[in-house]
């Protein structure tokens, strides 16, 4: 019976420890950055484009009320009310959701634009929460049998491959590995010169 499982857990570790040094230097990062593309690049973009207004740099009303909603409620939707500091944030709200997602699907600066990412998915969760008033039911709890709240259920598979990609990088199918590997022959090559 011993020499059954050490036969078996000789396989499994040949196959899977063979699967991991192929994998490891490229695969997770990618998976991880193509999964947050599939999922998420169209809805901040999306999300984005309802907050342009006439101009490249004109928030629509609309703007203003999916990020300040009470503030925007306060003052009779009259955006000319609000402060120049209202305006900043909205501006660099929508053009984050426009380059971030695209950092990330091109593994550019994939670190900084995914904690980016993850910052803009816990305020806008915190808005949606405190500033929409949505139910408990939206809200969800963790741990429980329904896997369909849209805050706690779904953010939370959101944030996922973003930690993954703070955490381990982009991989090496990135623009993040071709630029460290130029900066580093640039390096090497610098002293090694007498």
């Amino acid at each position: 019976m011993a020499n059954l499982i050490n036969v078996l857990n000789g396989i499994y570790s040949a196959v899977f420890e063979n699967l991991e040094l192929k994998l490891q230097n490229w695969f997770l990062g990618l998976s991880a950055r193509l999964v947050f593309a599939s999922v998420l690049l169209a809805f901040f973009w999306q999300s984005a484009l309802t907050k342009i207004g006439d101009g490249l740099f004109t928030p629509t009303v609309g703007a203003y009320a999916q990020i300040f909603p009470k503030t925007l409620e306060a003052v009779e939707y009259d955006t000319d009310q609000l402060s120049s500091i209202h305006t900043l944030v909205v501006f660099f709200a929508t053009y984050a959701e426009f380059i971030l997602p695209a950092l990330i699907l091109i593994g550019l600066a994939t670190r900084l634009a995914s904690l980016g990412m993850l910052i803009m998915i816990f305020i806008m969760s915190v808005v949606d929460i405190f500033g929409h008033e949505i139910d408990a039911k939206t809200i969800g709890q963790f741990f429980d049998r329904a896997q369909d709240s849209v805050i706690l259920d779904q953010r939370l598979l959101w944030i996922f491959p973003l930690v993954y990609l703070i955490v381990k990088g982009a991989g090496a199918l990135s623009l993040d590995y071709v630029f460290s590997s130029i900066l580093r022959s640039s390096l090497i090559s610098k002293t090694a010169l007498p």
